[in-house]
């Protein structure tokens, strides 16, 4: 007997969790129509944050191929651009445009993350595949299967964040979309069940990224790009596995060298639920202005205290400030803000710029603003506490809630009223008066980039669903080519 456990070569049984994930994604059947319509409002949100990033020369810097000339003629297409790319690297150039401004839609839960990230993996391999078919002769794939991969992603990396906190060890939340990205796009590449499951065994492998690039004092632009890197590692995996590579049937258990062990403090994965179409269901959406999640409800309360201490900013003694242990936890900061990545994801800034200016755009987070010293000036007033009333409810499945509190306290012994809301206008709670602002969020996108002429055929395509989900992948991006 070694010293570290037995020294068997016997080959065990696949974990449950692959087979699990596998057999979701190749024989669940979506039935709701709750998930098909939402599914449509993420792809169009999701491409609507894509073409907003597009105007930030930090992003744009990083956009084409990984070697200058590597382009792939009839490759995938990357939308705003005119590359034509691997379909890896085309995962890696897309789904950094749509997370780089961190407006995308959000899941919260033990696990926190984004999992519309995925759609740079998926957009790019339907993209490849659909015009791979075509030189080969074959029908090209519709928009419909990848509203289905998309669906089945949100799944996959929503459930398992139900229950399972990578962040509490340290890992990124983009390790989850490295999985569910893998999962579908094998199964979209023409995988088998077994192939899928390989291709995830070497998906989780892969350990996970630190979460040093998101918190002070290293806070910095790799948590703009780290979701398009997950993507362009899964097309890696999936098109591997595709090709027969083998997969690691206890990745996760085996003992000592197994993710459980290695990277989860023995603790295996905990699920709350199977897989359906719950999340995509249920997720949220950043309509009104980019900020991490748990401060979405905060930044409306500054919205609406913003008339009244905007002309009083010197009256105020203090400001308080109620949230959820996860927002107290991950962006309550203090002290200086290095970059625009330090500052939104800082629960005090995300509070003081609406309170001051009344708005809160992707701009806002530039130095102009945050030199401003009334920022950093009311920051220092801001007392954060957890409520842990908002802690309940965010965990609540029934509720979903993301609780904030603002009161504003004056020198004079007065006070603001007490400014809560839980549900911000992204939820699904507030779906009828949401969507029509992210509707009008996407118009103003497409116009701010493309031509008049290009923006109302992209919108056309949007206004049907049938339209939508029956466009062939390949005429579809063609849409987005400039």
């Amino acid at each position: 007997m070694s010293a570290i456990g037995t020294r068997s070569t016997e080959r065990p049984n696949y974990d449950q969790v692959l087979v699990d994930i596998a057999d979701y994604v190749c024989d669940y059947e979506i039935t709701s129509d709750e998930a098909w319509k939402t599914a449509r409002y993420c792809l169009m949100d999701s491409l609507a944050c894509a073409t907003l990033a597009m105007d930030f020369p930090e992003c744009t810097k990083l956009l084409g191929p990984l070697v200058p000339g590597a382009i792939l003629p009839n490759g995938a297409r990357v939308p705003g651009t005119a590359w034509e790319l691997d379909p890896a690297q085309a995962a890696f150039n897309t789904g950094m445009l749509i997370r780089y401004l961190d407006f995308n839609d959000t899941w919260l839960a033990a696990e926190w993350g984004h999992p519309s990230d995925n759609l740079g993996a998926i957009l790019s391999v339907a993209d490849y595949i659909s015009r791979r078919n075509i030189a080969k002769g074959d029908a090209p794939i519709t928009m419909r299967e990848v509203l289905v991969a998309m669906i089945k992603a949100h799944e996959i990396q929503g459930v398992l964040a139900l229950e399972n906190s990578f962040n509490k060890v340290g890992l990124d939340h983009v390790l989850l979309v490295r999985i569910a990205s893998t999962a579908v796009c094998t199964h979209m590449l023409g995988g088998s069940r077994e192939d899928i499951i390989n291709a995830v065994s070497n998906a989780f492998a892969d350990g996970g990224a630190l979460r040093t690039y998101r918190h002070a004092p290293n806070t910095g632009s790799r948590k703009s790009w780290a979701a398009g890197d997950a993507c362009r590692r899964a097309v890696t995996l999936a098109l591997m596995a595709v090709k027969g590579e083998m997969g690691y049937p206890s990745v996760l258990s085996a003992k000592v060298w197994g993710f459980y062990d290695v990277l989860f403090k023995g603790n295996e994965f905990k699920f709350q639920r199977e897989y359906g179409s719950y999340v995509m269901e249920n997720v949220l959406f950043k309509i009104s202005f980019p900020a991490e999640f748990h401060a979405q409800t905060a930044v409306e309360c500054a919205y609406k205290l913003h008339a009244e201490v905007k002309d009083r900013l010197d009256d105020i003694e203090k400001i308080t400030v109620e949230t959820q242990e996860a927002g107290a936890r991950i962006i309550d900061k203090s002290g200086p803000l290095a970059n625009f990545a330090d500052r939104d994801h800082c629960l005090q800034y995300m509070i003081a710029v609406p309170m001051i200016f009344g708005e809160l755009t992707a701009a806002s987070y530039n130095d102009d603003i945050a030199n401003d010293p009334r920022v950093d000036a009311l920051r220092e007033k801001m007392v954060v506490s957890e409520n842990p009333q908002f802690t309940v409810e965010y965990f609540d499945p029934e509720k979903r809630a993301i609780g904030n509190a603002i009161q504003v306290f004056y020198k004079d012994g007065t006070k603001s009223e007490r400014i809560h809301i839980d549900y911000p206008i992204g939820h699904r709670r507030r779906r009828e008066e949401g969507m029509p602002v992210l509707e009008a969020k996407f118009r103003s996108a497409l116009a701010g980039f493309y031509s008049a002429r290009q923006a109302k055929a992209i919108e056309a395509v949007f206004a049907d669903a049938d339209v939508l989900d029956y466009k062939l992948v390949n005429r579809y991006m063609d849409l987005f080519s400039t």
